[in-house]
């Protein structure tokens, strides 16, 4: 009897059908988890470079940048690496540093309507502008930093004062894995730096 059933094959196709099947299953899930991953990062690039215009016409989240510039000359432009604002979602500042830094204030309404767009809230609304995490809904506020600095642009006597150059990018960012993390314990992968600059133009939320 022990003879007979250590020779049986009964039953070896279905083993093997489990083991390929398994390996099967994990291969066409992480090609899905691999192509959101794909999703995610044109998502989070397209955030950014909506972010970057929009905080090119928007009200700035530094609002003292308007009078950053040589005051003491009037129409004189303003050298490059004159200030450089630095507004951080993670801790709701903005730093600066250089010789006409006027104040670190921060705005929150201006930095709202970049990251959520002009009806304040993450998700598209028709007939609304939309804003960062419209485009990547897993984004978050501390993940974005906005950057305003002097490159040599502008004069200080000009309406809307200095021309700065706006850089957004994001931090702490993760791709965000769903079935191999769930299933086999796949962490979370930090998702590249990524940023977009542009140079800033009226620096008010009424422009189009």
């Amino acid at each position: 009897m022990i003879k007979r059933f250590a020779k049986s094959e009964d039953g070896a196709a279905m083993v093997e059908m489990t083991i390929v099947a398994t390996l099967l299953f994990a291969l066409v899930l992480g090609f899905v988890d691999f192509g959101n991953a794909f999703y995610q990062w044109n998502a989070a690039t397209k955030a950014v470079q909506i972010g970057a215009r929009l905080a090119s016409i928007s009200d700035p989240v530094a609002p003292d940048i308007s009078i950053a510039g040589p005051t003491a000359t009037p129409g004189a432009p303003v050298a490059a690496g004159s200030f450089a604002y630095v507004c951080d979602g993670a801790t709701s500042t903005c730093n600066c540093t250089g010789a006409y830094c006027v104040a670190d204030d921060w705005e929150p309404a201006n930095f709202t309507r970049i990251y959520a767009g002009d009806d304040g809230v993450c998700g598209a609304v028709a007939g609304s502008r939309p804003g960062m995490c419209d485009f990547y809904p897993y984004l978050q506020p501390a993940n974005v930093v906005i950057s305003y600095s002097a490159t040599g642009l502008g004069y200080q006597t000009r309406q809307a004062g200095p021309v700065p150059t706006i850089t957004v990018s994001l931090q702490n960012v993760n791709f965000r894995f769903f079935f191999l993390q769930g299933l086999m314990g796949f962490a979370n992968i930090a998702m590249p730096s990524m940023l977009s600059t542009v140079t800033g133009e009226d620096l008010k939320s009424t422009a189009s």
